[in-house]
């Protein structure tokens, strides 16, 4: 008998997927697809939302095709802030739509904060949907006010395309990015809104994370019953809902996400430790007289800016090693890093210190300093980056939910590293637990979807599906590790301030 299953369709920010994941939370087929965007010019990140829709549309029904009479609904998990905006008559994007990492409107942004005190950053959705009502098509005020323009994420966009337009929703993980969210209202920020010039009537209705919105007519009009943002699907997926429970996916940049509970914080903005308050996911519950109440579920992120960049520079610039899978060999070769300690800041840093003009930076080299040092000090490093980003979540954590001593648990193609799961260990002093799989996005927008559509009884029971692959402990007594991370604070601030014109932006 084929085991009900629920599908996943997981849009990154090179590429998808459709997978499968079954009632045991276990992924039973996946098939992927290459959808990199386009970079016209430096600082420009767009991509053919058309395209997209078609790509995502093609990989589910390979894996559907492959699989009859399987899956029992949809979950949708994404780049967060991707910004789509099309006509709602003719479902056809207005232009190309603006990836999360495009930084055409670093000046809007500085803009905002200057005349309203409103902080935004260009990664974020609020100022991409404002340029692009500005600069796309002639007659856009005439359709604003006819109703005929949408403005969306790619869960929005996806969900639109799927169910033929009748489906307009976003959820509050996806909402609670886009700098348009207010934490007060749990829905979008009249001021905000207008001072940005975005008609409320041109954005999705806010939904939980976990309910059917719809059913996706090509896709054996099937229930689509979870919508999530990536890191929050990832923090879901590796059993990440109780207070103070982490997750740190290391891809090509790192994040960390904390879950603290159903208190909401009080502000949206960067906290002093450099961390954002999130919805890590909202759930529909019905009492007994049949009433339907959304519970929004909170937690606090923490970003690295260069994870795994540091492997491919190693790589394709440094030709230090010939592949990932070298570094852990060459690394595993000496016995520590000599005095070696690298800064993994290539793009600058950020949490805690928000430092964009911050460099890249190797020191303690000697005569003696092998290219295996060099590379077990860029793996150790970026190790130090993920303890610095705990540390900065725990703090501002603390005022939801009590410390705890739970294991961290990691995915992303840096936690399959063992030399760099061990660094990782030692300097956060936790046990640390690795996924079973690279990418726990899928299950968590499956676990969510399933709970919908009754797959789960509950997410508790979902998450408890989870196993991990691995467990590493710290290997440092307190006081080894108290003098690294005394030693990688002053790398630290040797890296800062490298360029001050770009040290002095803040977003």
């Amino acid at each position: 008998m084929t085991s009900p299953s629920i599908l996943v369709i997981d849009v990154g920010t090179t590429g998808l997927r459709a997978a499968l994941v079954n009632g045991s939370g276990h992924i039973i087929d996946v098939e992927y697809c290459k959808s990199p965007p386009e970079t016209p010019f430096s600082g420009l990140v767009e991509f053919d939302a058309m395209h997209m829709y078609t790509a995502a549309r093609d990989v589910a029904l390979t894996v559907l095709q492959r699989n009859p009479n399987c899956a029992i609904g949809i979950g949708i998990t994404n780049q967060r802030a991707s910004t789509i905006v099309w006509n709602r008559t003719t479902g056809e994007p207005l232009g190309a739509a603006l990836g999360w990492q495009d930084l055409r409107t670093v000046m809007e942004c500085i803009t905002a904060r200057l005349e309203h005190g409103l902080m935004f950053a260009p990664n974020q959705t609020a100022t991409k949907a404002g340029w692009m009502l500005k600069n796309y098509g002639a007659h856009l005020e005439e359709e604003l006010l006819r109703g005929d323009i949408c403005i969306g994420t790619i869960d929005t966009w996806l969900t639109w395309k799927f169910t033929a337009g009748e489906a307009f929703v976003t959820d509050h993980t996806n909402a609670g990015v886009t700098g348009l969210f207010s934490v007060d209202t749990l829905n979008w920020s009249e001021r905000i809104c207008g001072i940005l010039n975005i008609p409320l009537g041109a954005l999705p209705t806010i939904v939980a994370s976990s309910q059917v919105v719809g059913h996706a007519s090509e896709l054996e009009n099937l229930p689509i019953a979870a919508l999530v943002g990536d890191q929050q699907a990832s923090l879901v997926g590796q059993g990440c809902i109780t207070p103070g429970s982490t997750k740190i996916t290391f891809g090509t940049g790192g994040m960390l996400d904390m879950y603290t509970g159903t208190t909401a914080p009080t502000v949206s903005s960067r906290s002093t430790s450099g961390t954002f308050p999130i919805v890590a996911f909202s759930l529909n519950d019905t009492d007994a007289q049949g009433v339907t109440t959304t519970t929004v579920h909170w937690g606090v992120e923490a970003i690295m800016l260069s994870a795994g960049t540091n492997i491919e520079w190693l790589i394709e610039d440094m030709g230090l090693i010939d592949s990932a899978e070298e570094s852990t060999t060459l690394a595993n070769s000496v016995a520590s890093s000599d005095g070696v300690m690298y800064v993994p800041a290539l793009f600058g840093l950020g949490t805690p210190h928000w430092d964009y003009g911050a460099r890249g930076t190797l020191l303690g080299i000697t005569r003696g300093t092998t290219r295996a040092h060099v590379v077990r000090a860029v793996l150790e490093g970026v190790a130090h980056r993920g303890a610095d980003l705990f540390a900065a979540a725990a703090h501002d954590a603390a005022q939801f939910a009590s410390p705890t001593n739970s294991p961290i648990r990691i995915d992303g193609g840096m936690s399959k590293n063992p030399v760099f799961v061990q660094a990782l260990a030692n300097s956060t002093a936790r046990t640390i637990e690795v996924s079973p799989v690279t990418e726990a996005t899928t299950l968590g927008a499956a676990f969510l979807a399933g709970t919908a559509l009754g797959l789960w009884p509950s997410l508790s029971v979902a998450t408890s599906t989870w196993n991990p692959e691995n467990r590493v402990e710290n290997a440092l007594d307190e006081a080894a590790t108290a003098a690294t991370r005394s030693q990688w604070t002053q790398a630290v601030s040797a890296s800062q301030g490298w360029i001050p014109d770009l040290s002095a932006l803040d977003f």
